[in-house]
């Protein structure tokens, strides 16, 4: 049997299970082995029946005492019941239509069992629980793995094929972890950490299997990153700006003073500008901490070069908002900027276009529009991104085309803990802006029930008494149950019709993402001119919108979005002079999800907020996997691997900066990382 061999070629399998195993994208011998157990049950350690606690998993040993009894139900049911007793404690054994226990169990005889066990007032007592001989050791006595399944297919299956596949592998598995590193790292070969991640034979056998994938894992993405990063800047000449004294004239001219964060933010921004290598930069600020006047330093240093830069924000009213901050800004500066969005008529996207080939505007906001292949610059030599996690990969590349090696600046207002940054965006180096401006408002936040609804609505008619408007947030657009626990979620389209009946003076509108994308900007810039006093939506309305007249944020069952969410959330409000609030509305009793939730009341820190939300969903839930491009990793976690992350990276550098040949390598962790990523 060898690698690429199909699943059909394995004992057992066949033609007939072919397709339950490619179900589960199983297709190869090479695709099951790489198949890795969700779980354990630890089958090894015997207990004494005296010992065990109500609704515990596990194993005993135990002598079967007088005969094993069936009995029939009118609808036919058969139940098969016998006790056992182990010196200690005594035990009642059922199964349901399972005859052949009857002809297997023996009075007087002695089998290990295992299951769940129930400990209530008549004593001991298992349900279908697994048995078979002391010494056999084939269902008992043993570490089983568990793995993910598909209707049809069943753990036995998966078991058995794997263990037919290592009695009878023809050819050796490929070692792409070189031996020097392997030992430097104190790793295990290939060939044992493929056999015991299946089959361990006790803990430390599993940790030894689990830390050398985990560590390939890690190490073939990072080396991916890292080559794509060299592949950019490695004999490619980057644009040499000058960084100008019209520059620091301006950064001295400012209305407000810069923080320290921020000071240090622009000088390695201006720092690699002025380098001959091309800009490549991350840069994380929460919500408020002032990443757009960054980014308008780097273009103002860009333009006074005699070069063009394009900002591309995801949305058309957080491009115009781009264009109202750097007229504002640039008013005194004599800086040509245009907006270019879909919503232009195309006569006038025609004549920008034009415009923008010829050199006669300096910077170009907008949305995707900018990637037309129809927009071309004259002498592009910066590029911005904002919300980077709105846009894959590939389409900052295009912008990036669109110049002759531009620099690259990439910003997100999503606070990534590092660990997850170091994946996202490894290719990139990482600048973080820690601290929000001093007149930035408190926004206090509070977590409520349902017993708290008048209450509520009586505090929004006082708000907007005053002249104030609110945002209330639900997870869905219409009513859906919720098939995981029966929970009723809020949706907008019945908030509407609620909150219109409770206020019904007031002007109430509803955003959600299946609007039509003119609609939608529409709504945001009837509520951004006062014009709606409650902006019913959902999650749409997380990224980048400024309403400063907005002071209240209310979510609707708060425990069905992660943290990070929430704290995007929250940073819709607090941005005027008045005090603002954001009030949770959180319908579980859970004592895990009031706790998660009681987070966001205790700190207003995105980062150590995201870091939180890590650690409670992990990184396939943190901001969503498919949207943000995050791998999904067979075995390593990005929160429990962090040591193991890290050190990865060394040993990543290491290899690219070294002259040894590591070409299977190499070559793997590129095709990791087009998998993932691109």
């Amino acid at each position: 049997m060898k690698l690429k061999d199909s699943i059909r070629y394995i004992k057992g399998v066949g033609p007939a299970k072919e397709e339950l195993f490619n179900k589960v994208e199983i297709k190869t011998v090479e695709d099951l082995i790489n198949y890795f157990p969700r779980d354990y049950e630890d089958r090894t350690i015997i207990k004494k029946l005296f010992e065990v606690v109500d609704g515990e998993k596990v194993s005993f040993e135990a002598e079967i005492q007088g005969s094993v009894s069936t009995f029939v139900t009118r609808n036919k049911l058969r139940i098969i019941k016998a006790n056992a007793f182990d010196d200690t404690a005594k035990i009642t054994m059922t199964w349901f239509n399972a005859d052949y226990v009857r002809t297997i169990l023996k009075p007087g005889k002695k089998y290990v069992f295992y299951g769940t066990i129930e400990r209530n007032m008549n004593g001991l007592s298992i349900t279908n629980p697994i048995f078979e001989d002391p010494d056999a050791h084939k269902k008992t006595g043993k570490i089983l793995p568990i793995y993910p399944l598909t209707k049809g297919l069943t753990q036995n299956m998966i078991r058995d094929a794997i263990t037919n596949v290592f009695d009878n592998l023809s050819e050796e598995i490929l070692d792409v972890i070189p031996e020097s590193i392997r030992l430097s790292e104190n790793l295990a070969d290939i060939k044992y950490a493929l056999e015991y991640i299946h089959f361990p034979i006790d803990t430390n056998s599993y940790i030894e299997a689990r830390k050398r994938l985990a560590f390939e894992e890690l190490l073939t993405l990072q080396l991916g990153l890292m080559q794509i990063k060299k592949a950019e800047t490695v004999n490619v000449c980057g644009i040499n700006f000058e960084i100008k004294e019209e520059t620091k004239e301006f950064i001295n001219n400012l209305p407000f003073k810069l923080t320290n964060a921020q000071n240090k933010v622009v000088k390695d921004i201006l720092n690699d500008m002025n380098k001959d290598k091309p800009m490549r930069r991350l840069l994380q600020g929460d919500v408020g901490s002032g990443k757009t006047i960054v980014s308008l330093i780097a273009i103002l240093n860009a333009v006074k070069n005699g070069y063009q830069a394009a900002l591309m924000a995801p949305t058309s009213i957080l491009a115009d908002q781009h264009l109202e901050t750097f007229n504002a800004f640039l008013k005194d500066e004599n800086i040509r900027v245009a907006l270019l969005t879909s919503s232009l008529t195309a006569k006038e996207k025609r004549t920008l276009k034009e415009k923008i080939e010829l050199g006669l505007i300096d910077v170009v906001i907008g949305t995707h529009a900018v990637l037309e292949d129809d927009v071309r610059f004259y002498n592009l030599g910066l590029v911005v991104t904002d919300e980077q996690h709105r846009f894959g990969v590939k389409q900052r590349g295009k912008l990036t085309e669109k110049g002759n090696n531009p620099d690259t600046l990439v910003m997100t207002a999503t606070p990534i803990p590092r660990t997850l940054a170091l994946i996202l965006y490894g290719d990139l180096d990482i600048s973080i802006i820690d601290e929000l401006p001093p007149n930035r408002k408190k926004i206090d936040t509070f977590l409520v029930d349902e017993t708290m609804e008048e209450r509520i609505n009586n505090f929004i008619e006082k708000e907007i008494g005053e002249g104030r408007q609110a945002y209330v947030v639900c997870p869905l657009i219409e009513e859906m149950e919720d098939a995981s626990d029966n929970a009723k979620l809020k949706n907008v389209l019945e908030a509407e019709k609620n909150y219109k009946k409770r206020f019904p003076n007031m002007n109430i509108e509803i955003l959600h993402g299946k609007m039509k994308p003119a609609l939608k900007d529409d709504i945001m810039y009837r509520f951004k001119n006062k014009e709606i006093d409650i902006l019913i939506s959902t999650t749409v309305i997380e990224v980048g919108v400024n309403v400063p007249n907005a002071t209240l944020m209310i979510v609707e069952n708060a425990e069905r979005f992660g943290l990070a969410a929430l704290h995007q959330l929250r940073g819709r409000v607090g941005r005027g002079e008045a005090k603002s609030y954001c009030i949770l509305k959180c319908f579980s009793k859970g004592k895990q999800t009031l706790e998660r939730m009681k987070i966001m009341t205790q700190s207003d820190n995105g980062f150590k907020i995201a870091e939180k939300d890590l650690e409670l969903r992990g990184p396939g839930e943190f901001l969503g996997v498919r949207q943000h491009g995050m791998p999904e990793f067979k075995i390593a976690n990005v929160f429990a691997d962090t040591e193991l992350l890290e050190r990865t990276t060394v040993v990543a550098k290491q290899i690219i900066d070294s002259k040894e040949n590591y070409e299977q390598l190499l070559d793997k962790s590129l095709e990791k990382f087009c998998e993932v990523v691109l």
